[in-house]
C-alpha cells in the first residue's frame, strides 16, 4: 500500500470513529498529517524512516478498522437479556420449521 492510500484510509477510519463525522479539529488527524509531512520524501530517495512511518500507519489503520468491526459485532451480538427461540435462530442463521396445519 502506498503512503497516500494509507493516509486516506487512516483519515477515513478517524472520520467514521468521530461522533460528528468531522475531523478538522481532531488532534489525532493533525498529528497524523504532521507525521506524514515530517517523513515526506521524493521517489528518488530511499528513506528507512519513511518505510517505518508507512508500516506504522498501516498498523494504526489495522487497529482502527479492527476496533470498528469489533464494536459493530459487539452491538449486534451482545446479550440483551432473554431472546425468543425465533430471535436466536435468526441470529445464528437458522430457520425454524413450520407447522403444517
Amino acid at each position: 500500500m502506498s503512503a497516500t492510500k494509507v493516509l486516506r484510509s487512516l483519515l477515513h477510519e478517524l472520520r467514521q470513529a468521530s461522533p460528528s463525522g468531522c475531523i478538522k479539529e481532531s488532534l489525532a488527524a493533525r498529528y497524523i498529517l504532521a507525521q506524514y509531512k515530517k517523513y515526506e520524501t521524493t521517489d528518488q530517495q530511499l528513506c528507512k524512516a519513511r518505510n517505518e512511518a508507512v508500516f506504522l500507519g498501516q498498523t494504526y489503520l489495522t487497529y482502527l478498522s479492527s476496533l470498528r468491526n469489533y464494536n459493530e459485532l459487539y452491538k449486534e451480538y451482545h446479550g440483551r437479556g432473554e431472546r425468543s427461540v425465533k430471535e436466536t435462530a435468526d441470529v445464528v442463521g437458522f430457520k425454524l420449521p413450520t407447522d403444517p396445519k
